[in-house]
């Protein structure tokens, strides 16, 4: 299979002017590296596992090399990676309160392999403490499979939203949407629940970008059900009203609107379907009108520690970037 930047040049889709892949035909390619090594370090960095002898964490991602990404032909998705890893682990005898150190060395997790197939090796510096070892080789790399599936599950669903776009069939698809919204069946898909009444780390961040169109367009394509299914390319269920709620994404993105004032604000608030359970942040969204432009500055609130970079790619790639998109394709077709 051809490495990320490597496709046949006849088959990878040129930017066109209308920016359109009709019916998805064309090849178009994603690079999920810098993504991978994201949240590769998330679900492995803090895995603990425990008996009566002893206590095992591993503690960091000391090597990750190699590459990720994602191809789209005639409607259909193709997933490219190829990783060498290598995590740091440490661990407690309970009995004597004598710390061990060690190595995971994950050596070739590709998509050849079946993730229960794919080697996990595990290592003790010199010294006792064999019975750490033991503990990490068995429960341990059981867990460590458990986190590569888990990441091979995002990178075929949260790190793909967009790629593949609406067609007729779709349409079919908004039902089975509206549905599950209302009967409150989303589950936690790419990380498992945290317990209720856990408090969890949080950061904000801030973001600010320039987009070509006047206030009301930019506003309305964040609260006008049509618009919003255009840029985001997939069913949405969209009630722009205090107290209505929001799907997008095929549900990897929920939420319900706090405050909207009409082109100057916009505040919800807004989860990824893989963070803790029944956790939101609140996301407030200010339109800035200027000659021919307008600004879009995002102030975010409550985001898990673990989930900064994921929410910063969100919000860049499939928002900012994807709306550009649409206006461009608007301007054209206007």
């Amino acid at each position: 299979m051809a490495k990320w930047g490597q496709g046949d040049p006849r088959w990878i889709v040129e930017e066109r002017a209308d920016g359109t892949n009709v019916n998805n035909w064309h090849w178009t390619e994603r690079d999920a590296t810098s993504w991978s090594k994201g949240k590769l370090r998330e679900l492995l960095v803090g895995i603990l596992v425990e008996n009566e002898a002893g206590r095992c964490e591993i503690s960091e991602l000391k090597q990750v090399e190699g590459e990720a990404s994602c191809s789209s032909r005639k409607g259909k998705l193709i997933f490219f990676y190829d990783w060498n890893i290598k995590l740091g682990w440490r661990g407690t005898i309970k009995e004597s309160g004598v710390k061990h150190k060690g190595l995971i060395e994950i050596p070739n997790l590709s998509e050849e392999n079946e993730v229960d197939d794919t080697e996990v090796n595990v290592s003790k510096k010199k010294g006792d403490g064999d019975i750490l070892k033991d503990l990490m080789k068995t429960a341990g790399t059981a867990k460590v499979r458990e986190a590569l599936g888990e990441y091979l599950k995002a990178l075929m669903t949260e790190f793909t939203m967009g790629m593949i776009l609406p067609t007729k069939a779709m349409a079919a698809q908004e039902m089975t949407v509206k549905r599950k919204l209302t009967e409150s069946t989303l589950q936690i898909q790419a990380s498992p629940p945290v317990a209720l009444g856990v408090k969890i780390p949080t950061v904000a961040l801030q973001m600010m970008d320039v987009f070509d169109t006047a206030v009301e367009q930019l506003y309305s394509i964040f609260t006008v059900k049509d618009l919003v299914e255009k840029f985001s390319n997939s069913p949405a269920v969209v009630e722009a009203e205090k107290g209505g709620k929001f799907q997008m994404f095929d549900g990897n993105v929920t939420g319900e609107y706090i405050e909207l004032l009409t082109n100057k604000k916009i505040v919800m608030k807004w989860r990824c379907r893989n963070w803790p359970e029944e956790h939101y942040a609140t996301v407030a969204l200010s339109f800035v009108s200027t000659p021919g432009q307008t600004e879009l500055h995002l102030d975010c609130k409550g985001v898990p520690v673990c989930k900064e970079e994921n929410m910063k790619f969100c919000w860049q790639k499939q928002y900012f970037e994807e709306i550009k998109g649409l206006l461009q394709l608007t301007t054209l077709n206007g």
